[in-house]
């Protein structure tokens, strides 16, 4: 028979021993963190950008100093953004976002650290609080100069006119795409909450992550070390699997909403 647990509303006695061991673990953990890759948002339709159909199979990686350097190379790197958005500005959070944001909503999981750009964790209704965003946010664009936050539709409006590149209306600084490109640094401040985090959970689930991009891959190895469990719920096996406590190589969607009771 099958019962809800009174702290994380899961329902527990799975027929599939898998699930039994992860639902045990979310149940006897007192911390636990969600980190979140690629894998998760593919269900929702935003492809890998390492996948067939995926950005970087369309187009070289434009690196940041060049972007710094050219405003031709600006240019480019808006008419991509413009020419790719609706994948992202369209898709919608699946199961798999849904299920993270009960068991946060339960006070089971306290953060979500994500490599995703796509905003699907907040828009699920996860916290901006609770979400660490390791890569950025492509939904908003932010200056270079001041860090003044810049909504795109009249980015998006000035370009489509004569290919206008944005000023930042507080210091005149560059404007960009909220998110990490290559050869740019990693957000200090994201990366510092990222690994606070990580050293007091006893529960680290890392989700649809190859687990090969560092530094943010590090974070499961710091959470194991640390004395946490350690559990992968990816649909390919990652280098880090022998080091896990627990690893599902499954569809991430049905996964975590049968271990949170989401449809």
């Amino acid at each position: 028979m099958r019962s809800s647990n009174w702290k994380t509303g899961v329902t527990v006695g799975f027929e599939d021993e898998a699930l039994e061991r992860l639902s045990g673990m979310i149940e006897s953990c007192r911390r636990a963190v969600v980190f979140t890759g690629a894998g998760i948002s593919t269900e929702s339709g935003i492809p890998d950008f390492r996948s067939p159909g995926g950005i970087w199979t369309k187009y070289q990686p434009i690196e940041f100093q060049d972007f710094l350097a050219s405003a031709d190379m600006r240019r480019e790197s808006w008419r991509r953004k413009f020419a790719t958005e609706s994948v992202v500005g369209e898709a919608e959070p699946n199961r798999g976002h849904r299920a993270v944001a009960k068991l946060v909503a339960r006070g089971v999981v306290t953060a979500v650290v994500t490599q995703n750009i796509d905003g699907l964790h907040q828009k699920s209704g996860v916290p901006d609080s609770a979400v660490i965003e390791l890569h950025g946010n492509a939904t908003y664009a932010g200056c270079l100069d001041c860090g003044a936050r810049h909504e795109l539709a009249p980015i998006r409006a000035a370009f489509k006119i004569d290919e206008t590149l944005p000023v930042c209306d507080h210091c005149g600084g560059t404007v960009k795409t909220a998110t990490i490109s290559f050869g740019q640094s990693m957000p200090e401040a994201e990366m510092s909450r990222a690994e606070q985090v990580t050293l007091a959970c006893d529960l680290f689930i890392a989700v649809g992550s190859s687990l090969v991009v560092f530094p943010a891959a590090g974070f499961p190895v710091m959470a194991k070390r640390n004395g946490a469990k350690l559990v992968i719920v990816n649909r390919d096996p990652t280098d880090l699997d022998s080091m896990a406590d627990l690893v599902l190589n499954r569809d991430i969607g049905p996964t975590l909403g049968e271990i949170a009771g989401v449809n």
